[in-house]
């Protein structure tokens, strides 16, 4: 996801989900490459996003826990987390630090 192309809401978003950490992989969503947008319209936040697997069995944490460092955010009360598997998610969306801490080169 290119941070160049958000508003300064949106960046302020983003910023916030890096916050959101992968309760396995301990690290956090945007670094992992799970955040693919970010989109606010008012006090509504629409995250773009995926999951490493389907049927993630963290995926409801992982709903709660974007939800509030999203709504965290001055200004934004509601949350709208769209789910895809298009593009799917490999590895090399990790950032490369991510891939060099988890041992992945």
């Amino acid at each position: 996801m290119d941070e160049n192309n958000l508003s300064p809401k949106e960046k302020e978003v983003f910023d916030s989900l890096k916050k959101v950490i992968d309760p396995e992989l301990k690290v956090d969503l945007v670094d992992l490459g799970l955040i693919y947008g970010v989109q606010v319209d008012g006090k509504t936040a629409e995250i773009k996003m995926t999951l490493t697997i389907m049927r993630c069995p963290l995926t409801e944490i992982l709903h709660d826990d974007i939800t509030q460092a999203v709504t965290a955010v001055d200004g934004i009360e509601n949350c709208k987390i769209d789910l895809v598997w298009y593009p799917q998610w490999t590895p090399d969306k990790m950032s490369r630090i991510v891939r060099l801490t988890l041992g992945i080169h």
